[in-house]
């Protein structure tokens, strides 16, 4: 049976935000619940979807979301979160479970962890399990699919293997290297999820879904290395390198900090392998059969060499949280502000100037001193935040929610505006902001607008701004200029 009505959570993420159009695809009626929709504007399906704005903590929202729903899909994992991280996620897994039940919802679907049976499991998988479960208890038939290490284009699991297999010509490596796993291309994730809108009723139950390869971690690392025409590497394991002391390796070498690293590596501290196949009596395997570890290795390569990446855990928040107001925006009514500002007015057309400014950061850098940049980026890593190699999606676009480096896209008016916010680690919060309009005063040239703005946290973050004073003077200056100049240089 097919043309269900479906709700979708979590289609900001790595996995929503593909599950989405192959829904489309295969005739569902997609509705998507965000707390802020407009990170959804640039999404190839957005105008095919409906989306609701909600907040998964609060009951009201997650009823109102279900209302007239045949499935829900609940794919939000607090990966990157702070804090109690568990009780939050229980927290709207019952929300999404009670609600369910009283709007006669016919199926959840829910993506957990692969883990072994009686054994002691890392924070975030437990809370998986967790959530598991109570979505188990709701009363609703309900789907419950356990993925190990998940292979693709802009996934966390990949870029960690590819990034410590790229850089490190040796690899010290944690006692589990030597355990196994059992990976699974994203392609085959997402057949189980499209098709799992249509079993029948009574399903009901967790089922381990993997691809055909177990394979020992380290054998994962020098799988891709054959795949990416690199020597295989040494591998060998430190009895003494923990999963925290090895989150921080991850954290330095990769572009996976360390708030995303732990959970992964909390995932590989057990061999995690398909225990059962009942999965296949009741959704079976593509027609084609399921992706090889090395081949899934290949296509994901091939689509980032391409830049043709779909989505990425880059599009999951450090914070989770909706948008801030800039603090120097009219509706702003907080206490201290500090803002660098420069202007400049270009001969060359609008145009030219934003296509600069939508391409910064990642490959083409920041137009001023990339030294610096580069120690700040590297501080950043060593005290756990985000540094500089998360990189962008797309080297020339940008759509809200997006990664660029440290910052994240908060804001953008293609062709005139364009509003980053800072997730490195700072005492305080920040942002910079780009704007490009027409000149008044030069015919077909363009006025172009740059702002940082900071709104310390106590004495902490007075001090650290009034520090870089000198520090942001050349570098504004220099990137205002720089921008300014390669678009003349690229519209000559």
């Amino acid at each position: 049976m097919s043309g269900r009505t479906v709700l979708v959570t979590g289609a900001t993420g790595y996995i929503g935000g593909r599950l989405v159009p192959r829904l489309l695809d295969a005739g569902h009626t997609v509705r998507v619940l965000a707390r802020d929709p407009g990170r959804l504007r640039d999404a190839s399906w957005a105008d095919a979807v409906e989306a609701v704005r909600g907040d998964l903590e609060v009951p009201g929202d997650v009823a109102r979301a279900v209302e007239g729903i045949d499935v829900v899909y609940h794919l939000v994992h607090a990966m990157a979160a702070g804090g109690d991280f568990a009780a939050a996620e229980l927290a709207q897994a019952r929300n999404v479970a009670t609600a369910a039940s009283a709007a006669g919802v016919r199926r959840i679907v829910y993506l957990s962890g692969l883990h072994p049976e009686g054994e002691r499991l890392s924070k975030h998988l437990a809370s998986r399990v967790a959530v598991g479960e109570e979505l188990l208890a709701s009363g609703v038939p309900t789907i419950v699919l356990e993925a190990g290490i998940v292979i693709g284009s802009g996934s966390a699991s990949f870029e960690m293997i590819r990034h410590l297999t790229e850089v490190l010509p040796y690899m010290p490596a944690p006692r589990w290297v030597r355990n196994f796993v059992q990976p699974i291309a994203v392609r085959d994730v997402l057949h189980y999820l499209v098709a799992a809108a249509t079993v029948a009723d009574d399903v009901h139950g967790s089922f381990d879904i993997g691809g055909p390869d177990v394979l020992r971690y380290g054998q994962t690392m020098n799988g891709y290395a054959v795949e990416a025409g690199l020597p295989q590497r040494p591998i060998a394991p430190l009895p003494v390198l923990t999963p925290w002391l090895a989150s921080q390796w991850v954290n330095l070498v990769t572009p996976v900090p360390r708030a995303i690293a732990m959970p992964l590596i909390g995932s590989l501290l057990h061999d995690c392998v398909v225990a059962e196949r009942r999965i296949d009596a009741i959704i079976p395997p593509p027609a084609e059969g399921l992706t090889g570890y090395r081949r899934a290795v290949r296509l994901a390569l091939a689509r980032e060499r391409a830049g043709d990446i779909e989505s990425s855990w880059r599009s999951a928040s450090a914070a989770g949280a909706p948008a801030d107001p800039l603090p120097s925006d009219p509706s702003w009514s907080g206490s201290t502000v500090f803002e660098d500002a420069r202007e400049r007015t270009t001969a060359a057309p609008p145009e030219a100037v934003w296509r600069v400014v939508e391409a910064i950061g990642g490959e083409r850098g920041w137009y001023s001193v990339p030294l610096l940049w580069s120690i700040r980026g590297l501080a950043d890593r060593l005290v756990g935040g985000v540094g500089l190699r998360r990189g962008r999606r797309d080297a020339t676009t940008l759509r809200e929610g997006d990664t660029v480096d440290w910052w994240r896209v908060e804001r953008i008016e293609r062709g005139r505006m364009l509003r980053l916010r800072a997730e490195m680690k700072v005492p305080g919060r920040a942002w910079i902001e780009f704007t490009v309009e027409p000149a008044d005063d030069v015919p077909g040239g363009a006025h172009y607008r740059q702002r940082a703005v900071f709104l310390p946290s106590g004495l902490a973050g007075r001090l650290y701004w009034w520090s870089l004073v000198p520090a942001h003077h050349v570098i504004f200056e220099m990137m205002a200029g720089r921008i300014v100049a390669v678009a003349e240089e690229d519209a000559a």
